[in-house]
């Protein structure tokens, strides 16, 4: 018996085929219904935030929408919970820094 049974063996999913988004200019692969955290994370990135004031990193804490260290700017729109959005064809993730609106994140997205 195989011991490497991945969660796509056990539940028999055939998902899609994959699509691509980029992350601070890095092209990745994702599987259709993937969130951007999920696509993030099967990537090897675990942080994508960074905290107002030291600097300090932050990806998935609750993983359920409950929090806000999962915060990253998707086209252009900071403050969105990376557990919640569906990462789609072609957008545009970047690091959120801070709260998303200082000086530092004004041209993230563009």
């Amino acid at each position: 018996m195989n011991s490497k049974r991945t969660p796509l063996d056990l539940v028999r999913a055939e998902p899609g085929p994959a699509h691509t988004v980029t992350f601070d200019g890095a092209r990745i692969a994702v599987l259709p219904g993937q969130t951007v955290a999920a696509a993030l994370w099967s990537a090897g990135v675990t942080a994508w935030r960074t905290t107002r004031g030291t600097g300090e990193p932050r990806g998935v804490f609750c993983g359920i929408g409950v929090c806000f260290d999962c915060l990253v700017t998707v086209n252009g729109q900071p403050n969105q919970r990376a557990c919640l959005v569906p990462a789609e064809a072609g957008d545009d993730i970047r690091t959120q820094h801070g709260t998303g609106h200082d000086k530092a994140s004004e041209g993230e997205g563009r």
